[in-house]
């Protein structure tokens, strides 16, 4: 989904931090190597990083509105 605005540990701010992370991916820096020059030096911080799952354009995808068809209406039809 979204990256967390804050670490869930110690609350330090890391959503601002996401699209410089991918950027510095890009340009073949190590994900250790990114974590650090974005100042990430906490377990936890970088934990959060490093675990984080982009879903959100897989999600979209299974948006029902644009599915024909496929839902049941309030009224049962």
């Amino acid at each position: 989904m979204i990256i967390p605005v804050r670490c869930f540990t110690c609350g330090k701010v890391i959503g601002n931090k996401w699209e410089t992370y991918l950027y510095l991916l890009q340009a073949d820096y190590s994900e250790g190597d990114a974590l650090d020059e974005l100042g990430l030096r906490r377990y936890c911080c970088r934990r959060m990083m490093l675990t984080h799952v982009d879903l959100i354009e897989k999600l979209l995808n299974y948006n029902t509105e644009s599915a024909e068809g496929v839902g049941v209406g309030v009224d049962g039809n």
